[in-house]
C-alpha cells in the first residue's frame, strides 16, 4: 500500500503513475486512499488526468475516475496523454468551456463515448467526456459540449430557442439542430479519432443559420 501509485501535477492537470506489476484492485484502493487523503489540498479543482505506467481498459479507466470522484471533490474533465502537442485541443477546450458547466452546477457529465446507436437526452446542458460516434445522438434543451469528436448527431436548444450552442474538439457531425435551425453534412466524415491539429469549434445560430467558428473564450462568453 502507498507504493503502487504516484501522483504528480503537470501544467494542465494531474499525472497518476501506476505500477504495472501490482493487481489492479490494489492500485484502485491506493488511488482512492491517496485522493481521500489529499481531498483538502485539491479542493474543487477541475483538471485533466494523465495515467502512466500501465495500459488500462476503458472499464478500468472509468473505475479510476469513479475512485477519484468518490474520494475527493476533484472534477476530471478528460483523460489526456500528458504529451504537450497531442493534448493541445483538450487543454484549449478546457480553458474555454463555460466554467459553470465544468463545475457541474448548471449541467451534467457523461463519462464515456456514445456507440452503437446510443442516444442521450437531457433537460439541461451536458458535457460528454468522450466521442459521439456516427449513428448516436445527444439531445439537450440547452447546450452541448463534447470533449472529444462529434461524428454523430447533436440537438441543442430543444426548447426552440436559437441561443444555445454546441462545442466539440473535433466537429464533424452527421446532423446538428440548434433551436429550430438544422444542419446536415454533405460530405463524408474523416477517420475517427482526435487529431492533434484539430481546432475546437463551436456551432451556433447567426443570421438564421447554423455557423461554425473556432472556439474562443470571448466568443463563448457572448452567449
Amino acid at each position: 500500500m502507498k507504493d503502487s501509485v504516484l501522483i504528480k501535477s503537470f501544467p494542465h492537470g494531474i499525472n497518476i503513475i501506476l505500477k504495472e506489476d501490482v493487481a489492479f484492485d490494489v492500485v484502485l484502493d491506493e488511488v482512492a486512499f491517496k485522493f481521500a487523503e489529499a481531498k483538502a489540498f485539491f479542493g474543487k479543482a477541475s483538471m485533466a488526468l494523465s495515467i502512466e505506467g500501465r495500459t488500462l481498459s476503458e472499464v478500468e479507466e472509468l473505475r479510476i475516475l469513479d475512485a477519484i470522484r468518490s474520494n475527493s471533490n476533484v472534477q476530471i474533465s478528460c483523460i489526456v496523454s500528458k504529451n504537450e502537442e497531442a493534448d493541445k485541443p483538450y487543454v484549449k477546450a478546457l480553458g474555454q468551456v463555460d466554467q459553470r458547466l465544468v463545475d457541474g452546477s448548471e449541467g451534467q457529465f457523461y463519462k464515456g463515448s456514445l456507440k452503437n446507436g446510443e442516444v442521450i437526452e437531457t433537460e439541461g446542458s451536458i458535457v460528454i467526456l468522450g466521442d459521439v460516434h456516427p449513428g448516436c445522438a445527444i439531445i439537450s434543451s440547452k447546450n452541448i459540449i463534447v470533449l472529444g469528436g462529434l461524428y454523430g448527431e447533436a440537438y441543442a436548444g430543444g426548447n426552440g430557442q436559437g441561443g444555445a450552442y454546441i462545442v466539440a474538439l473535433e466537429m464533424e457531425p452527421e446532423r446538428l439542430k440548434i433551436g429550430d435551425f438544422k444542419y446536415k453534412t454533405n460530405g463524408k466524415t474523416s477517420k475517427w479519432g482526435l487529431k492533434a491539429k484539430v481546432q475546437p469549434k463551436i456551432a451556433y445560430v447567426k443570421n438564421e443559420r447554423i455557423v461554425f467558428d473556432g472556439l474562443t473564450k470571448e466568443l463563448l462568453g457572448s452567449f
